[in-house]
């Protein structure tokens, strides 16, 4: 597959055309969708199933359903956690690092200033809700939901797991 686009809501000219927004700086109100990120586990799950609530997620970012903030170290540890050695690894790497450059293009990039370390049970989690934060998320979409423990209280950022988002959206047809 590597070289072209690997979600399927982003095949063809539909490619071209979301990388030309993102070069031209063309502008849509976005005010209307949720903001929201998606931990590192669920983008790993989206590499390794096409059958599952992940992988339809990162289906419906190129459909403007919501939102996808990203950092350079989120996509550092998307690529990392997805590229490593796994039994159920169903893309090559230049799939992986194809995918990512594609979420890329049309997610919102954000630059994080300031550290809310320590906070979180897992401190490697941290960085993701710096993200959360500096990005104004609605959610963090994950599978680790005691990770975030206290998130929605302190920050007023909701945990959900995707199939939880998908619900949400209304968006669960074709999931087991």
């Amino acid at each position: 597959m590597g070289g072209s686009c690997i979600l399927p809501a982003l095949q063809k000219d539909c490619c071209r055309y979301v990388r030309l927004i993102f070069f031209i700086g063309i502008v849509y109100n976005t005010n209307s969708m949720d903001c929201i990120l998606l931990d590192t586990n669920v983008f790993v799950s989206a590499t390794r199933s096409r059958a599952g609530a992940s992988w339809q997620l990162l289906n419906l970012a190129p459909q403007q359903k919501f939102r996808l903030a990203l950092s350079v170290s989120l996509v550092t540890e998307y690529e990392d956690a997805a590229t490593r050695a796994h039994p159920n690894k169903t893309l090559s790497d230049a799939d992986i690092e194809q995918l990512v450059s594609d979420l890329c293009s049309i997610a919102h990039l954000q630059e994080v200033y300031y550290l809310w370390r320590p906070f979180l049970r897992d401190s490697h989690d941290d960085h993701v809700l710096e993200l959360a934060v500096a990005a104004n998320c609605h959610c963090i979409v994950t599978y680790n939901l005691r990770d975030f423990a206290g998130v929605t209280r302190q920050f007023g950022i909701e945990i959900l797991k995707p199939r939880q988002y998908l619900e949400r959206l209304g968006e669960t047809g074709g999931l087991l």
